[in-house]
This record gives structure tokens, sequence and C-alpha cells, in this order.
């Protein structure tokens, strides 16, 4: 998966809720610590079928495992280690990306909410955000845009973005988003049909060791 590409060893990586919790499984052998915000430090992979234990989970309630090393406590404390700055990346689903980096999360249109969960929380502490979302939503709108139509977690916040289409870094300013890399079979042409702000190439390669988007 494209995303593990921009994650280096020593790192401590928050996976969101969604599309996000599948980086645990295309990690390979790199040294990272995977956090979730219901109190878990070393998650690893999903468990094989039949090794579940229904008391270790994600924060999306799914079963995971842990890593040798890992430890579970409280989630006061894990938002702590979140407030305090010693999430270096959080990996976040999203509904809307503006290309100021402004992120719209946790609002579903039309959706009873009970809450934004620890978004907010992470986007404001994690020293890097990274979105993990399809290019359009369900119905073919539009998720890369010139501003957030929907409620804000965090404002100016995203550093990369990674769809099914390609890799994007808002430029802001009013410049859209760079594309940094296309994936195979899609046009810019393509890409720029279906996104909401204008879109420009980056003349600065992608990771080296990175993978098919």
């Amino acid at each position: 998966m494209k995303a593990a590409s921009f994650v280096s060893d020593g790192q401590v990586i928050n996976l969101g809720i969604g599309i996000p919790t599948l980086v645990a499984n295309h990690l390979g052998n790199k040294d990272v610590m995977l956090h979730s915000e219901n109190g878990l430090l070393g998650m690893g992979p999903f468990p094989l079928e039949g090794d579940e234990d229904p008391q270790i989970i994600n924060a999306g309630k799914q079963t995971v495992t842990v890593v040798t090393g890992g430890s579970t406590f409280d989630s006061a404390l894990s938002f702590a280690m979140i407030r305090g700055g010693h999430v270096d990346v959080a990996m976040l689903g999203a509904m809307e990306v503006a290309e100021n980096g402004d992120l719209a999360n946790w609002q579903v249109p039309g959706e009873k909410m009970t809450g934004m969960g620890g978004a907010m929380d992470l986007v404001s502490g994690a020293r890097t955000v990274i979105c993990l979302m399809t290019h359009t939503d369900k119905s073919g709108g539009k998720k890369l845009v010139a501003q957030c139509s929907l409620p804000i977690t965090g404002l100016a916040c995203v550093n990369v973005v990674i769809t099914d289409l390609g890799v994007f870094r808002p430029a802001g300013d009013g410049r859209g988003f760079t594309i940094v890399e296309l994936a195979e079979g899609h046009s810019v042409d393509d890409v720029r049909a279906v996104t909401g702000a204008t879109l420009t190439l980056s003349t600065t390669p992608p990771p080296s060791n990175a993978q098919g988007a």
C-alpha cells in the first residue's frame, strides 16, 4: 500500500477508522509502533480467522493483534500521548480535503453522529497528517476541493492525501493540489475531471520505496 512508503523506522503511527486500518497489513519489516486512541501502542495486523481476541480491538472496534513490546492503557493516557506531540504520523479517513489543507472527516451528511472521536486531537497533535480516502464519494461527488463544505475537523492540517487515483499535496494559497504521483492507468485529465480544485504536477519525486497507489 502506498501509505506505507510515507513512514520511517522509529515512528509512532496512529491509524484512523476505515481505510487507514489496512495499513497495518502492509508495513512489512518497518520498525514502527502503531497507536490506537482507545488505548493501544504496538498494534499489529488483523488476526487470522479463529485467532481473534475480543478484548484486543482498535478504535473502530475491530479485533487486532499486539506486537512484542506492545502495551495497553486507558484512553486518558492515550489522548495525553496525542496532545503531547508523541504521535509522528496520523493516517485518517476524509470526506473532504481543501487545497489549503483543511480537513472534514467527522460529520456525515444526513446521518446522526455521536461525536468526532479523536480526529480533532490527532490533527492538532500529530507531526504529520496523511489522509487515505477514495477520490470521490459514493455518488461521484468530489472530495478534493477548493474549500470544504462540511464541518471542519482541523484547519490547514493535512500534509498528504492518498486516494485510489494517486498521491496529492495541498498546495495552499489558492494553488489547488500538487500531483505527487498518479495511480497506474490514470491521466492528469482523468483526475482533473473528478477533482474540485486546481491540480499541478510536482517536480519532487515520490519516496524511493513507493509502491503502487
